[in-house]
């Protein structure tokens, strides 16, 4: 199959400034015989609960030492001006931004910083959220402590006279998080950054699933790799992965998990699973709720803490169906998840005619794991729980 090429929403080459100096600087410079060139873009995974999330990029930093302090030495940038405001949830399926191209001296980078604008004293907000199926804008508070950028530790060689392109992945879903109160917001930013990979998977989901509801992912180990949601015609694209073989998830609201094994993507390749004839339909099920609290003590500020639902399939092998950041006064999350047993395929290449069928020992089974950044990376484990419909178990974590 012939590579798939990317969608990308560019900013205007006007309003970029490439910059290559330590601690920033002024005008545009040319790269020097023993210097390459990084090029980066901003894509994102679905948010949970939101229509919109916009952030505010003003520059992005990268340092060769990833302990560098933000006035230490060594630092380039890429610098917007003006700043760009951004909706993560249009950068979905396969779709980038581009923030801009920088020349660097040649070799290892290891630290990368993105900063954003201030939300000031009034709206307009330059970073805020708009809740699903609501009109209201409201803003989104980032802690002090990323006043100098979201840190995000990289592995990107600088080769002489190349270009380095890699693309800054923003989850959206885990990065907002709510406070207490109806309204309040918090920005807790997760970045990770990786190759521009022409590699990935496509395929189509039925128009009723076309819904801005519907979760596609790729999974490897029951850990998200990619995920997006599918277009208005159904169509999903989940790029830029790298060449390996995936798990594909397919989760909606009131409806059965669907699950393709093994599906196999070759380097520069975009992977078919099904054909715009023949689109995954997922059953209709009853759903049940996993809800609970996650206790910190001695009680910090704000909690941290994520919980993520994983269900396990016959031989042994686990996906993640929904995972997300408590709420970081309460510290409580709450999960509806489908009772019906989880439809399963095996990937078929060509591509061919998927055949489900009903992993019957994993219908409602579920386990729960959370975890908590000030407990060293601890991660709690409960279950497995059994979801039965219209009813609610409760499982709380304490930590340490």
């Amino acid at each position: 199959m012939k590579p798939f090429s990317y969608l990308r929403t560019g900013l205007a080459c006007a309003a970029l400034i490439s910059l290559y100096a330590c601690g920033g600087g002024g005008g545009t410079a040319t790269p020097a015989a023993d210097s390459g060139t990084l090029s980066l873009a901003m894509t994102d995974a679905p948010a949970c609960g939101y229509d919109h999330v916009y952030v505010t990029v003003q520059k992005v930093r990268v340092n060769q030492s990833s302990t560098a302090a933000d006035s230490d030495a060594g630092w380039s940038e890429i610098v917007l001006n003006p700043a760009a405001r951004l909706d993560l949830l249009s950068l979905t399926n396969g779709v980038l931004s581009e923030l801009g191209q920088t020349p660097l001296p040649t070799g290892k980078y290891t630290q990368l910083r993105l900063v954003l604008a201030d939300n000031g004293a009034a709206a307009p907000w330059a970073n805020s959220v708009v809740p699903t199926g609501g009109t209201t804008e409201f803003a989104l508070k980032t802690p002090s402590g990323q006043q100098s950028g979201v840190k995000a530790n990289i592995d990107i060689d600088i080769a002489a006279n190349k270009m380095a392109d890699f693309v800054i992945d923003f989850n959206a879903c885990k990065s907002v998080v709510s406070a207490g109160a109806a309204g309040n917001y918090l920005l807790k930013p997760v970045v990770t950054v990786i190759p521009r990979y022409i590699s990935g998977v496509q395929g189509y989901v039925a128009s009723n699933l076309a819904n801005g509801s519907t979760t596609v992912s790729l999974q490897q180990g029951g850990v998200i790799v990619k995920a997006t949601v599918p277009d208005s015609t159904g169509l999903f694209l989940l790029q830029p992965v790298a060449a390996g073989t995936y798990t594909l998830v397919v989760t909606a609201p009131g409806d059965t998990t669907e699950i393709i094994n093994n599906v196999v993507v070759a380097t520069d390749t975009v992977t078919s699973v099904n054909l715009s004839t023949t689109p995954l339909s997922l059953p209709v099920s009853t759903s049940g709720t996993a809800a609970g609290t996650v206790t910190v003590t001695p009680a910090p500020s704000s909690i941290d803490a994520t919980v993520r639902a994983l269900q396990p399939l016959a031989g042994g092998s686990t996906v993640e169906i929904v995972d997300g950041p408590v709420d970081s006064i309460t510290g409580a999350y709450t999960y509806a998840l489908p009772v019906a047993a989880p439809m399963v395929a095996s990937y078929v290449a060509g591509p061919g005619l998927l055949t489900f069928s009903a992993d019957a020992g994993a219908a409602g089974k579920y386990s729960l794991e959370a975890t908590e950044p000030s407990s060293g990376g601890v991660v709690k484990t409960a279950g497995p729980v059994t979801i039965t419909s219209g009813i609610t178990v409760t499982t709380n974590f304490t930590f340490p």
